[in-house]
């Protein structure tokens, strides 16, 4: 085993298993909801368009889609040092969240099978898509001498609940930006294969196709309960959610700026150009989107960035924890604030009319 696999981050459970990544908030969650609650959803409003995104779903576009090829038989010791961690990080970080949508779709699948036979098909044909994706993201986990035990992850994790219309809000928007990241990537490395520096970039083109049509199916169930989505408790949960998803990802892509140099991506310039698509797919069915136009945005997410670092330094320190407490706790502070004046920023209504939805 080369000794960079041997680096913080990159510890063994046992001989080529990872140990998970510590939970934190800026790792990917998984998530439990309220079964019964999502069994009694009259999805009759939009009903039809759930019947067609279901057949969408039947055709399974990518069944002969995730074959590795003759492009994965070599020696990938040649990335090395803080990029070979960096990467492993990508992957392992891709196949949690991959995972976690797996775990989550094929527990509603199961749950609805008697009482929303359409959801439930819907959600077991999109929990066979997930697995798919970990499956293939772990695999390229093994290429560099490690792997997830995917089912320790199950046990071990801890499980955020969220009421139906939560997990809606989240899974729409995770789909989404997950569509626009890998798309961006694919379209970044097409036009500069030379910084294709490793195969897997290959396959997402038809991948993020498969988030797009999940990103889909959540927005046609948001559209078939309209509660969901014109008050004003959806207007301040709208927000909430963009703001968690669009700061999450920023957080925790700046401090992997790195990685994406590897690539020939600017990190911050990436998530901008994600951030600003994945907005204007919200727009669509969301009461309004930030205005991820307005500078102000980004300057404070920088300050986050800056805030970050300092923590992780203060963490990494020999100093005792209370003394760490004391010197974190401005800087929390900070985040927070930066945090709320993002959320209290004038976001851009789009509603095409007062007490409708779009």
């Amino acid at each position: 085993m080369v000794d960079s696999l041997k680096k913080p981050g990159l510890e063994e459970m046992r001989t080529g298993t990872k140990v998970p990544a510590k939970e934190t908030l800026l790792t990917p969650r998984f998530y439990t909801t309220d079964f019964d609650e999502m069994a009694k959803m009259d999805l009759s409003v939009n009903e039809d368009e759930l019947l067609a995104i279901l057949e969408e779903f039947r055709v399974d576009y990518n069944r002969h889609h995730f074959v590795r090829d003759e492009q994965f038989e070599q020696s990938w010791d040649h990335i090395d040092g803080e990029t070979r961690q960096l990467f492993v990080e990508f992957l392992e970080r891709s196949c949690t969240a991959e995972f976690s949508g797996f775990l989550l779709y094929k527990e509603l699948g199961r749950r609805l099978k008697h009482t929303s036979p359409v959801l439930a098909e819907c959600f077991n044909l999109m929990s066979r898509d997930e697995a798919r994706h970990a499956g293939f993201l772990n695999k390229a986990l093994s290429d560099f001498n490690m792997s997830l035990d995917l089912g320790f992850l199950t046990k071990s994790r801890s499980y955020t609940f969220f009421k139906p219309k939560f997990i809606f809000y989240a899974t729409y928007l995770s789909e989404k930006i997950g569509y626009w990241r890998y798309i961006t990537i694919f379209d970044h490395l097409n036009a500069h294969p030379e910084d294709r520096i490793y195969p897997i970039f290959r396959w997402f083109d038809n991948w993020c196709q498969d988030e797009n049509r999940h990103g889909d199916f959540f927005d046609a169930v948001m559209r078939s309960q309209p509660q969901m989505l014109n008050d004003w408790k959806a207007r301040l949960w709208s927000r909430f959610f963009l703001l968690s998803v669009f700061a999450t990802m920023y957080l925790n892509d700046i401090q992997r700026k790195d990685f994406y140099a590897s690539l020939g991506l600017d990190a911050r310039e990436y998530d901008i150009h994600v951030i600003k698509k994945t907005n204007e797919n919200a727009g669509r069915v969301f009461p309004l989107m930030l205005d991820v136009e307005n500078p102000e945005f980004y300057q404070r997410l920088d300050v986050c960035v800056e805030n970050n670092k300092k923590l992780s330094s203060i963490a990494g320190s020999n100093s005792p924890k209370p003394l760490k407490f004391i010197q974190k706790l401005p800087y929390y502070v900070s985040n927070g604030w930066q945090l709320l004046r993002m959320y209290l920023m004038k976001p851009i209504n789009t509603e095409a009319a007062e007490g409708t939805v779009r």
